[in-house]
């Protein structure tokens, strides 16, 4: 399985699958659609209504990943549970903080 996030310059980009009113606030681990794409799945307390979903799922990538709220922003998937989410900032740390909130499972560990 590929990990959920590519790098740039300016930080990460990283494509979620969102589950609103998920009675918690929480990153849950990657998951691969049918597709073949990966996921960071993310779960939150919050309704999917007039962006409330949206916004807590922004606010709880910037606290999970020790960034400022304004270092992440919504890229696509406003009304999509499917969501793609930039996070400026240093790459490397970025992306080791995600390694250790939801460790990416070679696919030979029989997945």
């Amino acid at each position: 399985m590929t990990a959920p996030w590519r790098v740039s310059s300016a930080g990460i980009s990283i494509a979620l699958r969102v589950t609103p009113r998920g009675g918690r606030d929480s990153i849950d681990g990657i998951e691969q659609l049918s597709d073949g794409r990966s996921v960071l799945k993310v779960r939150v307390r919050a309704i999917a209504d007039a962006g409330e979903a949206n916004r807590a799922v922004l606010a709880l990538l910037a606290k999970s990943l020790g960034v400022p709220k304004a270092s992440v922003s919504l890229l696509s998937g406003t009304t999509s549970r499917l969501k793609q989410v930039a996070v400026a900032g240093d790459p490397a740390r970025l992306t080791d903080t995600l390694r250790k909130l939801a460790p990416v499972k070679s696919t030979d560990e029989g997945n």
